[in-house]
């Protein structure tokens, strides 16, 4: 028993010896460490220069690289849209009445002006005549009216000469009476025969004045009956309805015999040639776009390309999206684009210096950011942020690169920048 207990206190001796005095090279050693095993070694001096030339270096990375130069390419807003026809109407009855007319089918072409809904005249001829028949009166009243006005100024000319009469009668009795030759009554009643004539003279006026009236109550008259005879006119003009422009009819005209109240629809006509593409442009192109631009469209469900230009760029922004409308006018003459179909549309605007470079050579650095890895000197590796300018069948436009650059296009993703590597040349695409 005491030689057990002597083991045991030199075992619990060493082991705190060992997590104590030796505790670095005692954890080592657990945990494999071969440098443990050597800890009261002396450590070996270092490589020589001259052994550190002998050894080989690690061999840098291959990659696909190819030499790309800037090229001057025409830049576009794409936009996604639609068709719109040029003039659309629906053509609607001003007047009451019943059709007469045979209805035209939809899909019809008419011509400007073509008939579209005849309606019945019921009694607006009579209207019309009895219209008529009171302006002849009335320009018989004013003839009338014209022949009272002369009689009436003769007359105050009659008055007038009566007038002068009298005063000189006046004028003598006056002095007769002042001489002793003539009784006080002659001059009393040459005052009277003034006044009397002073009195006709302005009745003779007022004559005048009231042929004058008469006249101008004729001219009023004859204003009247004119009017009536315009609406009546223009009341029967409303019975033919007549396409507004040339185009097609998108909806069956009036059926025969249907009453028409003003406001009815008579037909619907649209103008699809030319034709316009309707979209709206962000606040972020809106300076790229202006009205004579040259423009190009793809129906959405296939189909020729079509070309125009540009001939409205709204000036006030929609108050929900913050775009704003743009139209493109485009020729369509074999009426081959519809209303409403959805297109593509771009925009020519301004050139731009970009290179025409695979899609596979794009890639993102540790921030996210798009763009290309590209060699500097001495073959190291740098990061060029790019913008997309175009996608095409042959490749992507990109901007943002100096004028010519080195490309990588295969092993980009296992290089970094500041990395050098060993870079093997290819052919650029054209």
């Amino acid at each position: 028993m005491r030689i057990l207990s002597i083991l045991a206190a030199l075992i619990v001796a060493v082991i705190v010896l060992a997590f104590t005095i030796e505790r670095d090279a005692t954890m080592a050693y657990l945990r494999g460490d071969a440098a443990a095993e050597t800890t009261d070694q002396p450590a070996a001096p270092p490589p020589s220069t001259a052994a550190q030339a002998a050894q080989p270096a690690a061999p840098a990375m291959r990659v696909v690289a190819l030499h790309s130069t800037a090229r001057d390419v025409d830049s576009a807003v794409v936009l996604r849209g639609q068709t719109q026809a040029w003039r659309e109407v629906e053509v609607k009855a001003e007047t009451s009445s019943t059709v007469m007319s045979e209805p035209l089918p939809k899909g019809t072409f008419v011509d400007a002006g073509q008939l579209l809904c005849k309606l019945s005249p019921g009694t607006r001829g009579a209207t019309l005549a009895e219209a008529r028949a009171r302006l002849s009166e009335a320009t018989a009243a004013k003839a009338t009216a014209e022949s009272r006005v002369p009689e009436a100024q003769s007359r105050v000319a009659e008055a007038q000469a009566k007038l002068d009469e009298t005063l000189i009668n006046q004028n003598a009795a006056a002095k007769l009476s002042e001489g002793g030759f003539a009784a006080e009554t002659r001059v009393k009643s040459a005052d009277a025969a003034v006044a009397s004539a002073r009195a006709g003279l302005e009745s003779a006026r007022a004559s005048v004045q009231a042929a004058k009236s008469g006249l101008q109550s004729a001219d009023a008259g004859i204003e009247a009956a004119q009017a009536a005879v315009a609406a009546a006119e223009k009341e029967i003009e409303r019975l033919d309805i007549h396409a507004p422009f040339a185009g097609l009819l998108e909806s069956d005209t009036a059926e025969l015999g249907s009453l028409m109240q003003p406001g009815a629809l008579c037909a619907t006509v649209i103008q699809l040639d030319p034709i316009k593409l309707v979209a709206f442009v962000p606040e972020t192109d809106v300076s790229r776009v202006h009205v004579g631009a040259m423009a190009g469209g793809r129906l959405a469900a296939g189909g020729d390309d079509v070309r125009g230009q540009v001939t409205f760029l709204s000036r006030a922004a929609d108050p929900v999206t913050r775009t704003f409308r743009v139209e493109i006018e485009i020729p369509n003459s074999d009426l081959t684009l519809r209303d409403g179909q959805t297109v593509e549309i771009l925009i020519a605007t301004d050139g731009a210096p970009a290179h025409l470079l695979p899609q596979s050579a794009l890639t993102l650095n540790d921030e996210g950011t798009l763009g290309l890895r590209t060699l500097g000197p001495d073959s190291v590796v740098q990061f060029q942020p790019v913008k997309i300018l175009r996608d095409t069948p042959d490749g992507i436009w990109l901007t943002g690169l100096p004028d010519a650059v080195d490309v990588i296009v295969v092993g980009q993703e296992y290089v970094t920048a500041g990395v050098t590597v060993e870079a093997t040349f290819r052919e650029a695409a054209e």
